[in-house]
């Protein structure tokens, strides 16, 4: 078991990305909040540098290697986000990247990577294993891998998310009830919760997942990590973890209140609201929190509530798809 990240590895993360990462607001609509009964509180991650919270734990992560680790550059594996924001990050650090990204990825995430500077490999997300991949690419390169959540380095910088949120809710003089966070392999959410049950040990803290991909929502409720069938489809493919991270789980399962689970339609709904009502772009699997609280998965009734929107790197043909569905 690696180490687990504390509130200290967090600020300090947040000090190291504070050049290079977007400060993104908190988003309140009275629409959005009527449909709730309550008050919704949006973080904006679909703004972050890449489109998602991605880049965060990224760079955090790649900053901190050695100067005689990086001749060899970096490697990761990811459905798109976390891709894109190790390509950028690498860029910036002036490292070379190499990218494994399944061949049914959103062609945006895919053209956004190579457009950082990186190359990229595609596998078939159903037949090969991306680690297998990583693991080889890694070492025939001398590349480091970095892994897209089960890395203290990764946790830290997707921590401070919600680092931002704490601050954020105490200069609006509020403690939310409940925060709501999207969760793939966990990253985010363990990251968040560990700032959240320092700077505000009241509110309770949910995992959302998209429905059949609920793996932390069971492994929660057994105790252990629990996987999924992963050949099911879902629009939420930024969220298609077979597993929790084992270390994002050892965190998971200590501070969480619980896992929600929302339809793909009910993430589709939510990015309808997020365009029409906050004029801000959300991928599927970036809206899950928010469709939590819409459709009342998460009770919001009399409650505040802050949904992390995680990203936003979405198809153009699928978004438009999505919008004119509703």
């Amino acid at each position: 078991m690696q180490i687990q990240p504390e509130i200290g590895d967090i600020v300090a993360a947040a000090e190291r990305i504070i050049k290079y990462a977007v400060y993104t607001p908190l988003l309140e609509s009275s629409h959005l909040n009527d449909l709730c009964g309550g008050r919704i509180l949006i973080k904006a991650e679909p703004l972050q540098r890449t489109g998602s919270f991605k880049f965060r734990g990224a760079f955090n992560a790649i900053s901190q290697l050695e100067a005689d680790a990086r001749d060899g550059g970096v490697v990761a594996y990811s459905s798109g986000n976390h891709a894109q924001g190790v390509a950028a990050a690498a860029q910036i650090l002036g490292l070379s990247a190499v990218i494994i990204m399944p061949q049914d990825a959103p062609q945006i995430k895919i053209d956004n990577t190579r457009s950082y500077g990186a190359e990229v490999v595609t596998y078939d997300r159903y037949r090969e294993n991306r680690e297998e991949i990583g693991d080889q690419i890694s070492k025939a390169r001398g590349a480091r891998l970095i892994r897209p959540y089960d890395d203290p380095r990764i946790i830290a910088g997707q921590g401070t998310v919600g680092l931002e949120i704490v601050q954020q809710v105490k200069e609006l003089g509020l403690t939310p009830d409940a925060v709501l966070v999207p969760c793939g392999g966990g990253g985010l959410l363990a990251g968040t919760a560990i700032v959240l049950r320092h700077g505000l040990p009241d509110t309770d803290i949910f995992s959302v997942e998209p429905e059949r991909y609920d793996d932390t929502r069971l492994s929660l409720e057994a105790g252990t990590r629990q996987g999924v069938d992963v050949t099911i489809p879902s629009i939420c493919d930024a969220l298609l973890a077979q597993t929790p991270g084992e270390l994002t789980f050892s965190i998971n399962r200590r501070l969480l209140a619980g896992g929600l689970v929302v339809r793909d339609e009910d993430a589709m709904l939510a990015q309808r609201h997020a365009f029409s009502r906050l004029k801000l772009v959300v991928e599927p699997g970036g809206a899950v929190a928010l469709a939590a609280a819409l459709t009342g998965k998460y009770d919001c009734r009399g409650k505040t509530v802050c949904v992390v929107c995680s990203g936003g790197n979405v198809d153009a043909h699928l978004y438009s798809e999505i919008l004119q569905s509703g």
